[in-house]
């Protein structure tokens, strides 16, 4: 006898970030059906940060389509967990120690709830509609403002690890007593790859060279460095050269160890183009295991910016098992 249960066709996908967290209502081809947002930062504490992200959540189902038609939530987030579902001693959100966001959320909507960090999230997202489908064996890499992460597929499935932390790419050392980390310790390659790491080179190399740049009269940010790398500024050149040596020969460690089919670079830095790319590629090819050189892909993502990150948390809403306090 063929069964009447209803099929839900939608999912949420929300993105937390440290000043905004993004909501979207997803439907079961990937297409994004509403968006709304709360401030991150308005919410010292997570309780009530979990209650308006329910709210929000289930008002916006509501007024696109009808609650009933949700069948799971799947939440993006940096120091996430998918083995715990919860936030663990995040160094850049409101919330410190463990925070168990998916029961929060799961007890407020009465739909199931996944928890994942966002390069989890991202490598989701990157394999059901990005740079990395079709492919069984890749590495996606999340270099944005403040950080650095990575999600490993092997053949298919996501590596976690032991205890959910596999991938903290991040915070592997790439430079003994070096620059202070977030996280607690030094010489994190976050600390010399992502904007932050960005603009701190820059402000080291002006203070070491008396040397004349357009730099010196700007406002530093990974976006003002790229505008006079294509003015010609030697200095600006010279930073983002550098950045992306550091990140090249970081990922042919990486790559030296797991032999993957790609590296997928997502994130606001992936937008200085050339500058790093390109010094990264050279960095990699000239360090990788000289076995697999020429055989790993370096790849930006196709995905638009705005969509990628609750994308991803959609594609990890739609493989929990269902669970629903409704039927």
């Amino acid at each position: 006898m063929i069964s009447d249960q209803r099929i839900n066709t939608r999912v949420i996908g929300v993105d937390i970030d440290v000043v905004e967290t993004e909501i979207a209502i997803v439907g079961i081809r990937g297409d994004i059906i509403a968006k709304d947002s709360i401030r991150t930062s308005d919410y010292a504490e997570p309780n009530s940060f979990a209650m308006a992200l329910a709210e929000h959540a289930i008002m916006l189902a509501e007024a696109n389509g009808g609650y009933e038609n949700i069948r799971s939530m799947g939440v993006s987030a940096p120091s996430a967990n998918y083995m715990t579902g919860c936030i663990e001693n995040a160094a850049n959100l409101p919330w410190k120690g463990v925070v168990p966001l998916a029961a929060m959320l799961r007890d407020r909507l009465g739909l199931a709830v996944g928890v994942a960090n966002d390069a989890h999230t991202a490598a989701l997202g990157e394999k059901e509609y990005g740079s990395a489908h079709g492919m069984q064996d890749f590495v996606v890499i999340t270099i944005s403002h403040g950080g650095l992460g990575s999600c490993m597929f092997c053949d298919t499935h996501v590596y976690l690890g032991n205890n959910g932390f596999a991938g903290e790419f991040g915070h592997t050392c790439v430079e003994i007593d070096g620059r202070p980390c977030g996280c607690g310790r030094r010489g994190c390659l976050e600390t010399y790859v992502s904007g932050r790491g960005v603009t701190e080179t820059a402000q080291e190399m002006l203070a070491d060279n008396a040397v004349a740049s357009m730099l010196r009269d700007t406002d530093l940010s990974p976006q003002a460095i790229t505008k006079c790398c294509e003015q010609g500024d030697a200095v600006a050149i010279e930073v983002m050269r550098k950045t992306g040596e550091i990140l090249g020969t970081a990922l042919a460690n990486y790559s030296s160890i797991i032999n993957p089919e790609a590296f997928i670079l997502t994130g606001e830095m992936t937008k200085v183009g050339q500058w790093m790319l390109e010094p990264a590629q050279k960095a990699f090819n000239e360090n990788v295991f000289h076995n697999t050189c020429g055989k790993v892909k370096l790849l930006v993502s196709i995905l638009d910016d705005d969509e990628r990150d609750v994308l991803g948390a959609s594609a990890l809403a739609w493989e929990l098992k269902e669970y629903s306090l409704f039927k």
